[in-house]
């Protein structure tokens, strides 16, 4: 890649189900050792954090940009004929990129993150396979039960409900048009609404109980909250931290004087220094 993606080399990764799509990996000049693996946030392709890999390699810690199925780099897209949710996310895509992710750092210490669904993905990731990172990371993050917001319970619950029935009409959800998340397939839109609706995690066609997996997790955790993010309000992210009781949790709200930016859901993208000075300090203080 050239100097405007910010130095990133990119590696193919093939899921179980033969899905591919790029992993892009930013590397220090100077490391400790640090790797995070990170996931978006829904609809969101992998390079739009360039400016987080960038942020974090000047304070030596790598990264790894997943790509979710259906976006940017992926091989398919969501359609009638395309169908996953959060099984073959979980299960499938991120252990194959994870694994990848590992082959080319094996001396690294790996940790894994998230922004919004990222980060709620990234938990249950660390709950099903708790031998595979070090650490939680999430950012802008928080569980979408509607009595976590309560300024828009109604409108939230009506969602939830209208959602999947949207996305099995259309053979898809289409987020691009609507204005949320990207087109979206139909598996992991029943999935969130299920989450929404009731406040706890499932995915259809998964044997393990994922609110077990919360419960069993005991990585520890770095949460940043941003002071005027509408999306991942206070008590969505505590929401999110009392599911996983076994892990030691540190949480920092970010405002305009930290960020040099607006403190909500996505502002904090482009200016992500702060975000990284923080992840950095707390993966030095977890050695």
């Amino acid at each position: 890649m050239d100097g405007n993606d910010y130095s990133m080399r990119s590696l193919q990764v093939l899921s179980a189900a033969g899905i591919g799509s790029d992993l892009l990996l930013r590397t220090p000049a100077r490391s400790d050792g640090v790797w995070l693996y990170w996931l978006p946030a829904m609809g969101v392709p992998a390079r739009n954090y360039a400016p987080l890999a960038e942020a974090l390699a000047a304070r030596g810690v790598g990264l790894a940009l997943h790509e979710w199925r259906g976006l940017g780099s992926s091989s398919v897209r969501a359609g009638r004929n395309e169908n996953w949710g959060y099984r073959e996310l979980l299960t499938q895509d991120v252990p194959a990129g994870l694994a990848i992710a590992r082959k080319a750092c094996p001396e690294a210490r790996w940790l894994i993150g998230g922004h919004s669904l990222g980060g709620q993905l990234a938990s249950l990731f660390a709950g099903l396979q708790p031998e595979t990172v070090d650490g939680l990371v999430l950012v802008a993050s928080g569980a979408p039960y509607w009595r976590c917001f309560p300024r828009w319970s109604v409108p939230l619950r009506l969602a939830y409900g209208l959602a999947p029935g949207i996305a099995r009409l259309r053979g898809h959800f289409p987020g691009r048009r609507i204005g949320f998340g990207g087109n979206e397939a139909r598996g992991v839109i029943a999935d969130w609404a299920h989450s929404g609706r009731r406040g706890r995690y499932a995915a259809r066609g998964l044997s393990w109980d994922l609110d077990d997996a919360l419960q069993a997790q005991k990585a520890p955790v770095l949460a940043l909250r941003l002071v005027d993010d509408a999306f991942g309000p206070r008590a969505s992210l505590q929401y999110l931290l009392d599911r996983m009781p076994r892990a030691i949790s540190e949480t920092h709200a970010l405002d305009a004087e930290d960020l040099g930016n607006r403190p909500d859901h996505f502002s904090w993208m482009k200016t992500p220094e702060a975000v990284a000075r923080h992840i950095a300090d707390w993966s030095d203080r977890l050695r």
